[in-house]
């Protein structure tokens, strides 16, 4: 198919084209470097340096022999979103190109600012292009798993049957976003679950948890392939922060009791499900909702999990419950369907001791690379 892949310069958007192209996907990947702007803002980049997009398809090419194609651009801007449809008429897109971080979004009112009008105005204009251009294209978004929050029921798959006064409908999961970051990720869904109703699209709605890892099967021992890895408070996923700070010998961050459970994945996985979407699309007029994760852990489990991984490396791991700097419940029931994704084929990869310990051994290559003074940024969200 000809996949369109918004945000193809990020943590995952780059894995995603990979994996695609591998498999034999024509793949345009289309980015404007906002996360790369935001970062050297915050001087809070990555682990390593990594090569511009251009560069990056390059580099694929001489690996693979396969091509990825590249356009830099906002799809904030009209005009530029609808030349890009112009010319290359999706079977299929994903949209990843959101400003990704809750904390950021919590950080003053002009980081708020935006990530609302970026979010928003993105998914929006992926909407009209989609109805004016390619009105078959099957739109991939990706969701969050925070777009629920922490509800004291067992969280379904997107949908959820309500009876009422005895009568029956079924309705949209009800939603408890904890920043502003996942509100905009509430509102994605509202926009598209209306303009399905409206227009009769195709959208697949992945509600994921937190992502980690670096390597997959089409980068593995190649730096010049990886994504970026950040490990600050904005930008870096749990799971990889503690990695980075376990390797720094700096004590691991864990907000208040610890007890905070998600839903987490590979990014090995994360590859295969959007794969997995768009190889079977959703039939026009459907919003269809996948809850994107393998396995839950708490914050306190997974701080475990690599002090463990650090006494079998021969590393020292301290940790520390720091004072919460975010609003959010410590300790809450958490039982969250996801059955979907297996049920097209999703082969998981489980965050065994042994991915753990091989995760933290590939961080080790990089220890003199970490600036522990971006590790915690302390970004609040009663300011």
């Amino acid at each position: 198919m000809k996949v369109l892949v918004l945000g193809g310069d990020g943590y995952l958007g780059w894995p995603t084209s990979m994996h695609l192209s591998a498999h034999g996907h024509e793949v345009l990947a289309v980015d404007n470097y906002l996360r790369r702007r935001l970062s050297r803002e915050e001087d809070s980049e990555a682990l390593f340096e990594v090569p511009n997009l251009h560069r990056r398809a390059q580099l694929w090419k001489e690996k693979s022999g396969k091509s990825i194609e590249v356009r830099i651009g906002d799809i904030c801007d009209w005009d530029f979103i609808a030349a890009l449809f112009g010319e290359f008429r999706p079977d299929a897109l994903i949209h990843y190109a959101e400003q990704p971080s809750a904390p950021y979004s919590m950080k003053n009112r002009p980081a708020a600012a935006l990530t609302l009008h970026n979010n928003l105005t993105a998914t929006f204009n992926v909407i009209q292009a989609v109805h004016e251009f390619a009105p078959q294209c099957h739109i991939v978004k990706l969701g969050t798993m925070g777009e629920y929050g922490t509800p004291n029921i067992d969280i379904e798959e997107g949908w959820i049957d309500i009876e009422h006064k005895g009568r029956r409908q079924k309705f949209l999961f009800p939603r408890a976003a904890g920043s502003l970051y996942h509100t905009t990720k509430v509102l994605d869904t509202d926009l598209l679950w209306f303009y399905v109703r409206t227009w009769g699209l195709r959208v697949t709605d992945l509600m994921q948890g937190p992502v980690y890892g670096l390597e997959t099967y089409e980068n593995r021992g190649d730096e010049s392939l990886y994504p970026f890895f950040n490990y600050d408070e904005l930008w870096g996923t749990v799971i990889n922060r503690f990695l980075v700070q376990a390797v720094a010998g700096y004590p691991l961050t864990v907000y208040g009791k610890g007890g905070q459970t998600r839903g987490y994945l590979d990014l090995r996985d994360t590859l295969q499900c959007l794969r997995l979407s768009i190889e079977n699309p959703a039939q026009a007029g459907e919003l269809r909702i996948f809850n994107q994760f393998v396995e839950t852990f708490s914050v306190n489990t997974l701080a475990d999990m690599v002090r463990a991984s650090g006494k079998r490396l021969g590393i020292e791991v301290r940790i520390d419950s720091l004072p919460n700097p975010r609003k959010e419940l410590e300790e809450h029931y958490y039982n969250p369907a996801h059955t979907g994704l297996l049920e097209l084929g999703l082969q998981p990869h489980r965050l065994t001791p042994e991915r753990m310990d091989e995760m933290l051994s590939v961080i080790q290559r990089y220890k003199d690379r970490i600036r522990t003074d971006c590790i915690f940024r302390n970004v609040r969200w009663n300011r």
